[in-house]
């Protein structure tokens, strides 16, 4: 292995501070709102810190570097688009101030105000079936960092993943989304340290000019290894092209407005101003969360170009890690580690706690006659971690991905990212629309994305379905329903949204 003493001592301290932060934050829980969107009481500074540390985890890293390797500089283009995407809304309000006012737990807890409570269970399925099958995957790529950053035999990897699994669902159960609050914030710090450093490190060691140069050559095929994609135009088809670069303008406005995670933030700051701060002032981070792994991913490609190629055992996306752990000195490697275990610890454990939090405040709930305790709906919500828990213990660990981990994750969040965004906008801002349009709009939506992950795991890579396609095809799909869906029916429906609730 890679790691030295020193490397562990980093390491053991990082994840010993992580676990006693977050164990200890139980003790201010009073009830399910405490555990779920700790008590609406986030500040500004607080809400930035942990949207950035949520959205920037070791499955992050391994995405965007994929990317890197594969495209280019291109890669970063989404980046762009994301950032441009937060800076838009914090600028608006668009979607998120009214929905912030409202004073909801979660996304389709508005929708039974708005259209019925049929919508907003229906709308929690697929948010949960969307949300689960997107971090599915979180096990394997952060395993399949730490195995070749490190050295570690392969065989280590399902129990190392398992423990690391039941250590972030340990303080996660107990201290909820204030645990998560705080170890975001240690992460943002300690995982911020780490990417400027390592950024600088792989450019000193790797060269601009011979970045530039091996891209250049290898896209010109001149060089020992030949680049599939332009690495420096993301319109070109070779790279992303125009059709896939529309579907992410729109799919990155509905992430920013949809996705539960993001918005679980939103909706646990002080007010919609304080949301909408944190939105203009977390939004070119994003550009940095795609760039800087991304630049790894790069580096990578150069490296390997300049060694012999990418050995067999090797492909685009373990060849950061493998990259990084022959570059990195003693000290660096282990502060990247203990950066990369706080980024799986704490984004997988914020995912868990806010599909738990769909499962518990939108399945399960409205289906109950009589209302539970306070005690009663905290120990569900656990329970419900620990389902959460078990099915990325096997699903993570068994289920091959059809395509490269970024299109998986865009897709799979296309299950509900589409229908959901369509019923927000129309909801709030179309008093024609009703429940039979929202039905509609739900389950259009789905077809695409559950298309294409079915489809393609079963088919050969020349006959599968483009990400773009299935992508804009959920959006056209849904917003026609929901049009359709509304005009053609004479549905009662709530005309107006719903009223604003500051608390």
């Amino acid at each position: 292995m890679t790691l030295t003493l020193l490397d562990w001592i980093i390491i053991a301290v990082y994840v010993f501070a992580c676990m006693a932060a977050g164990l200890w934050m139980r003790r201010y829980l009073r009830d399910v709102e405490d555990f779920t969107i700790a008590g609406r009481e986030v500040h500004t500074n607080l809400a930035i810190a942990s949207l950035a540390a949520t959205e920037f985890g070791l499955v992050t890293v391994m995405y965007t570097a994929q990317l890197g390797y594969e495209k280019g500089f291109a890669g970063a283009t989404i980046g762009v688009i994301m950032a441009a995407a937060f800076l838009l809304v914090g600028y608006t309000g668009f979607v998120i101030q009214p929905l912030r006012n409202a004073g909801v737990l979660t996304i389709p807890e508005l929708f039974e105000k708005r259209f019925s409570k049929r919508v907003r269970w229906l709308a929690g399925v697929f948010v949960a079936l969307g949300g689960l099958l997107n971090m599915g995957i979180f096990l394997r790529l952060g395993g399949d960092f730490f195995v070749y950053a490190t050295g570690m035999p392969p065989s280590w990897l399902e129990p190392v993943m398992t423990i690391l699994l039941g250590l972030l669902v340990l303080y996660t159960v107990f201290g909820g989304m204030l645990s998560v609050l705080v170890t975001d914030y240690l992460q943002f710090i300690v995982m911020g340290l780490g990417i400027v450093v390592t950024s600088v490190l792989v450019i000193w060691k790797t060269g601009w000019g011979d970045i530039i140069g091996t891209l250049q050559a290898a896209w010109a095929g001149t060089g020992p290894t030949k680049l599939a994609a332009d690495p420096f135009n993301p319109f070109h088809p070779s790279s992303f092209g125009w059709g896939y670069i529309v579907w992410q303008v729109i799919f990155q406005i509905a992430v920013v407005t949809t996705w539960q995670t993001t918005i679980t933030r939103v909706l646990a700051t002080k007010d919609s101003a304080t949301a909408k701060r944190m939105y203009r002032r977390t939004s070119f981070y994003f550009v940095g969360r795609f760039l800087l792994p991304g630049l790894w991913g790069v580096a990578a490609f150069v490296w390997f170009s300049q060694h012999g190629g990418l050995p067999a055992d090797l492909n685009s996306s373990t060849a950061m890690p493998h990259f990084l752990g022959r570059l990195l000195p003693v000290g660096l490697l282990g502060l990247v580690v203990a950066a990369m275990i706080a980024a799986e610890m704490t984004t997988i454990s914020g995912y868990m706690l806010t599909w738990a939090t769909v499962i518990y405040n939108d399945i399960i709930m409205p289906c109950l006659k009589k209302p539970l305790s306070k005690k009663g709906q905290l120990l569900l919500t656990r329970v419900i971690l620990f389902g959460i828990a078990i099915f990325l213990l096997f699903y993570g660990l068994w289920y091959k991905m059809p395509g490269n981990a970024w299109d998986y994750l865009a897709v799979t969040g296309n299950i509900y990212l589409a229908s959901v965004f369509t019923l927000l906008v129309a909801g709030l801002y179309w008093p024609r629309a009703n429940c039979y349009g929202a039905y509609a709009a739900l389950i259009l939506g789905a077809v695409g994305p559950l298309t294409f992950l079915v489809v393609n795991a079963c088919v050969t890579k020349e006959q599968q379905i483009a990400p773009e396609i299935a992508g804009a095809a959920s959006f056209g799909l849904a917003f026609l329903g929901m049009i359709l869906g509304s005009l053609l029916t004479t549905a009662p429906a709530k005309t107006a949204a719903p009223a604003a609730n500051p608390a």
